[in-house]
């Protein structure tokens, strides 16, 4: 890891207009959860639906998107990657390093509301509060590595994320059994499920294949995003 390309990718991401987005989408998940608790609507299966339906099923893929994408998408967009190339730093080191700022921004944003969400819903019942946040958690290096790879790989990037997450995982992994084996949030649902007794909570994928694809997929992403970005052309700087 690179402490000064680290810096520099936190002070772009925090100074854009993806911080509003940032900040946004979890302030909306705590504001939702205040709200079910002062109306009495907090009861287990409630808090359960909420906890996977806006914490794991879609704060976490969106900001894991915005800071996936984000932390090196533009750069290469507008070429400023290839001054960062034209170092003595090895690409594979570039390419932890903006995961690590993704992660550690999915972390503060995405895991952090979902534990206090959690708190204000349900408590310690069950153990629901923190089995969320270990899914989520879980969760957020799987979507970040995923998401810089398509990054490096694809200018469109986003367009790719969204339609993963809101089509293929949202959408057809409600209908079809396929969609939900090959979605990153049924991996972590079955990670949650197995820290927590609420019922409602239930994946369709067995923990220790669940287990398998989430390090693989992770592994295969972060290798992937460092092999395209070493065969970028550094003369394109020009």
């Amino acid at each position: 890891m690179n402490g000064t390309i680290a810096m520099i990718t936190f002070r772009a991401m925090l100074g854009r207009k993806r911080a509003l987005l940032l900040l946004g989408l979890p302030l909306l998940l705590l504001v939702l959860a205040v709200g079910l608790r002062a109306t009495g609507n907090d009861d287990l299966d409630v808090s359960a639906q909420t906890l996977q339906r806006f914490g794991l099923a879609t704060l976490l893929p969106l900001l894991a998107l915005i800071a996936g994408t984000g932390v090196i998408g533009p750069e290469i967009d507008d070429g400023q990657i290839m001054y960062v190339l034209t170092k003595p730093i090895r690409r594979e080191v570039i390419v932890l390093t903006k995961l690590v700022v993704a992660i550690v921004l999915v972390t503060v944003f995405a895991v952090v509301p979902t534990l206090l969400a959690g708190l204000v819903l349900a408590g310690t019942t069950a153990g629901l509060t923190p089995a969320f946040t270990v899914g989520v958690l879980v969760g957020g290096f799987a979507y970040s590595a995923v998401f810089v790879a398509l990054a490096v790989a694809s200018r469109n990037a986003v367009t790719i994320g969204l339609l993963y997450a809101l089509v293929w995982e949202s959408l057809l992994g409600s209908f079809a059994p396929g969609a939900k084996s090959a979605s990153i949030q049924q991996w972590c649902l079955s990670i949650t499920d197995a820290l927590t007794d609420a019922s409602p909570v239930r994946s369709s994928v067995d923990l220790p294949v669940a287990v398998t694809l989430l390090i693989a997929v992770t592994a295969v992403a972060t290798f992937l995003a460092a092999f395209r970005l070493r065969s970028l052309p550094v003369a394109s700087a020009d």
